[in-house]
């Protein structure tokens, strides 16, 4: 028996947020996937974290044996998209890079949306 809920006991807000950052995390391994086939080792997460936050993170462990990881942060405004790599600053997209990441945000949609029917019918 888990007594660890009855001594601390969740209340709405915290059981939306984790009910939240569980739809987050099947969403990112969903989008890690748009980009081909995960490498044995890797971990690769792609996902949108609120109306105007993209995020792509991938992780690797290199071949001396350290772990690498490369996250990037798009900022989507009205008159552009930003991109931040490892926290580095702000840099505006290449009109190329643009137009991939609306691509790849159409095929994450399409994609986050079957899996969602999917759940829902069979509930």
């Amino acid at each position: 028996m888990n007594l660890l809920p009855k001594i601390f006991p969740q209340d709405e807000a915290q059981q939306a947020a984790k009910a939240e950052r569980s739809l987050i995390s099947m969403e990112a391994k969903i989008g890690g996937q748009l980009f081909g086939t995960i490498p044995a080792g890797h971990r690769r997460e792609f996902f949108c974290l609120d109306r105007h936050t993209w995020i792509w993170h991938e992780e690797w462990v290199n071949s001396k044996g350290k772990k690498q990881a490369v996250t990037t942060r798009y900022n989507v405004r009205p008159n552009g998209v930003l991109k931040s790599q490892n926290n580095h600053p702000y840099q505006p997209l290449s009109e190329t890079e643009a137009r991939n990441l609306y691509r790849t945000t159409e095929l994450y949609r399409d994609r986050v949306s079957a899996e969602y029917n999917r759940i829902l019918q069979a509930a």
